[in-house]
């Protein structure tokens, strides 16, 4: 059976089964040629099968992120698509790829930044992801990047901080740690005691000898 004819749509299912059995199936093979089939039909004319096979390249990004990192371009693209799905899915895929491709994802940040501070909730949690992947690749880019994901830390509902604290914790260093805790500790009044907890475990992480 050709690869394409695997994703829901052309299964006739409503589910995203069918798709992620293909990521699998793609990924534990390394088909590089039916990877590439699938990115091409993410400009399909029909918008089921451009949504199911973008579902199948980023549940790919989850497993094994260098085997979708050549299609960042298309990611980037899509955030700038009339269609919201498309745009928070693409911005998941490009959240998987942030440490393969920060430069190219550098190159666009400011429609990344965009789409995280304007888009969908689904669009700003997988943003933050990828603003901090980039970040973490260079000073340069954490200049820009870290007083942005800083402020989402301070201005994003209690219930979203541990989230988006452990996005951004791999982007923190040594200069700018201080502010980092600083800002957790301050919110801690603010969430439930589960939340605390993980919020909590970060802060230790950072304290240990």
């Amino acid at each position: 059976m050709p690869v394409l004819e695997k994703i829901a749509f052309f299964q006739n299912r409503r589910d995203e089964v069918p798709n992620q059995l293909l990521a699998r199936e793609l990924n534990d093979a390394r088909d590089h040629a039916g990877i590439q089939e699938i990115a091409g039909n993410l400009w399909n004319k029909n918008h089921n099968v451009r949504s199911d096979c973008l579902k199948v390249l980023y549940e790919i990004g989850y497993l094994t992120p260098d085997l979708i990192a050549q299609f960042v371009g298309d990611f980037l693209k899509l955030l700038k698509d009339r269609n919201n799905r498309m745009v928070w899915g693409g911005m998941i895929a490009l959240a998987t790829i942030a440490a393969e491709k920060p430069g190219e994802i550098w190159e666009h940040i400011d429609d990344v930044i965009q789409v995280t501070e304007h888009g969908t909730l689904i669009s700003m949690v997988w943003g933050v992801k990828t603003i901090a992947g980039v970040a973490a690749a260079s000073p340069q880019y954490r200049a820009r990047l870290l007083p942005i994901l800083f402020n989402q830390l301070k201005t994003c509902i209690p219930r979203d901080l541990p989230l988006h604290a452990e996005s951004v914790r791999g982007a923190v260093d040594a200069p700018n740690r201080a502010e980092y805790l600083s800002i957790l500790e301050a919110r801690l009044p603010e969430v439930k005691p589960s939340q605390s907890a993980r919020i909590k475990k970060i802060i230790r992480g950072f304290n240990k000898p």
